[in-house]
């Protein structure tokens, strides 16, 4: 049976098997990818990890992606690995962060550290997870720096007091007003305006 095919059937297979749980399936790039809801993933994920068609025993990852513009902003993803039969599997879901999506750690202990990084750079919170703090970032950093909406240059400075012998916070001050530059690709060069005479500045 050839990869997609095969992940199309497990596909089938999970759908059929969670209806209340699971929204759709899809397969691309030899990737299969499965959409469900926050109310259901902890199902999803008891499923995949028990049925003896899936064995989806290894949790790889979760992490976090951030599209500002929808209702429901954020993407949490969960990344398996079946080593009893060689595939892998995406589950996605989104919440708008505002709810906690339901804590994993009770069916994968190793989710605990990917959740405290989804909550640390995105603010994506997490029920039930017993020890939900920064993992990154510092203890009294200010926001979730990979949110689009977050400024390039942060809220604060990190630096070394020499009178005070220790380390300590400031707020940013930006030496210039910020300015977008719209520079060309370096492949394309330079177009440069004309002369006088009607040549280019580039040469005649």
């Amino acid at each position: 049976m050839h990869d997609d095919d095969a992940l199309v059937k497990l596909g089938g297979r999970i759908l059929e098997a969670l209806p209340g749980e699971v929204a759709s399936y899809s397969v691309e790039h030899g990737e299969l990818t499965v959409m469900t809801g926050a109310e259901g993933i902890l199902k999803a994920l008891s499923f995949l990890r028990d049925d003896s068609g899936c064995r989806f025993k290894v949790l790889m990852d979760i992490c976090g992606v951030d599209y500002p513009e929808r209702a429901l902003r954020f993407d949490v993803v969960y990344h398996l690995l079946s080593l009893q039969h060689n595939q892998r599997i995406r589950l996605k879901l989104q919440t708008s962060g505002e709810v906690p999506v339901p804590s994993a750690t009770q069916i994968f202990p190793a989710a605990g550290w990917f959740e405290r990084e989804a909550w640390d750079l995105y603010g994506i919170p997490f029920a039930n997870h017993s020890d939900l703090r920064r993992i990154l970032t510092d203890y009294g950093f200010e926001g979730h720096p990979l949110r689009k909406d977050f400024p390039l240059t942060g809220h604060v400075e990190l630096r070394y007091d020499d009178e005070q012998k220790r380390v300590v916070y400031d707020p940013v001050s930006l030496t210039q007003e910020f300015r977008s530059f719209d520079f060309l690709s370096p492949w394309e060069g330079t177009v440069y305006g004309a002369t006088d005479d009607g040549k280019t500045e580039e040469g005649s």
